[in-house]
């Protein structure tokens, strides 16, 4: 029977795929185990192969891998890692993926368009894995997408620590569309702020209108609040609407900072923003030293420990969940 932590830590073992090595070591260095050792190959006709160097037989297996450009190598490379463990005789297999890339394809809007969000659920739970920890997906419905349980972490909290303790007088949330307005508001909450948003039309994958800004902002600081920043057109353009409702300046935050694109060129030295606010469920670029990058290692290693104890992980965000705590502020007020 399993009495300490150092017995059921030596129950578990954490792999990681190229994708984000840095945070796999830090939930690692969390929890005070060893990133096990992952061998990956490639043929000569381009097929990759993965071998765990790590005893697998009846242990729980965690294997961490955002979705991250590359994005379908860094794929094929989880299935295949899920795959080498349920072969290995694994207890259990959760995939830490702290960035679901096909989140965002997540509905059928066009004619005899693909769903990516489902199959790339169904495929995870085809290869052998038994849940998966992510954070912020990008629609609720893709939790539904999977046949297996799902943890979904949130980052407001990290995110609210980074604005805690500052002047924020004169300050307001903003989100970019009426879409996320919800956790707009409940991060607004956190800050004791009032929250305003966006209307937004996208036009293309790196095209969007923003039409209008619904709220009060004139003379206002703001607090621009996203999901995922991508190539950063959505917030060049909410910039543009904001500014001119009066708008002073922003402070722009964000879970998923891929930044991919022309992004960085377009947010680094934009005259409206004061600072770029991200976590690190992706890499970071190279090219950003002043980006501001807030650490989610230890949130992860909290809810990898609670799973595998058998503990609450909802628990985890009793401060963040919108049903706790104080009124929240009415958008649109």
């Amino acid at each position: 029977m399993v009495n300490t932590l150092r017995d059921m830590m030596h129950e578990l073992v954490i792999f990681s795929g190229s994708a984000h090595r840095p945070l796999a070591q830090a939930i690692c260095d969390n929890l005070g185990v060893a990133l096990a050792p992952v061998e990956l190959t490639r043929f000569s006709n381009d097929c990759l192969q993965a071998q765990l160097q790590a005893n697998c037989r009846q242990r729980d297996v965690y294997i961490i891998q955002p979705l991250v450009p590359p994005t379908q190598e860094h794929l094929m490379e989880l299935l295949l890692m899920i795959d080498a463990a349920r072969g290995a005789s694994a207890s259990k297999v959760t995939a830490v993926i702290p960035h679901y890339a096909y989140a965002r394809s997540d509905k059928k809007d066009a004619s005899r368009i693909s769903i990516g969000g489902r199959l790339v659920a169904d495929m995870l739970a085809t290869a052998g894995v038994d849940r998966v920890i992510t954070m912020t997906l990008h629609a609720p419905q893709v939790h539904g997408f999977f046949s297996v349980p799902v943890d979904q972490l949130t980052a407001l909290g990290i995110l609210a620590e980074h604005y805690l303790g500052r002047d924020l007088t004169n300050c307001v949330v903003v989100s970019p569309d009426l879409g996320n307005a919800k956790t707009a508001t409940q991060f607004s909450r956190l800050l004791g702020l009032p929250v305003a948003a966006g209307s937004k039309q996208r036009l293309a994958d790196d095209r969007v209108v923003i039409d209008a800004i619904v709220g009060d902002v004139a003379g206002k600081r703001a607090i621009v609040l996203d999901d995922e920043i991508a190539t950063g057109g959505s917030i060049v353009e909410l910039l543009d609407r904001l500014a001119d409702a009066g708008c002073t300046s922003a402070s722009v935050a964000c879970t998923h900072g891929l930044f991919a694109g022309k992004a960085v060129e377009r947010l680094r030295h934009h005259p409206m923003i004061t600072e770029v606010v991200t976590t690190d469920t992706v890499p970071a670029p190279a090219d950003w030293p002043e980006l501001e990058v807030r650490s989610v290692a230890a949130l992860f290693a909290e809810a990898v420990a609670r799973i595998h104890a058998g503990e609450s992980v909802s628990s985890l965000f009793d401060g963040v969940d919108p049903s706790l705590g104080p009124p929240q502020p009415k958008l649109f007020e």
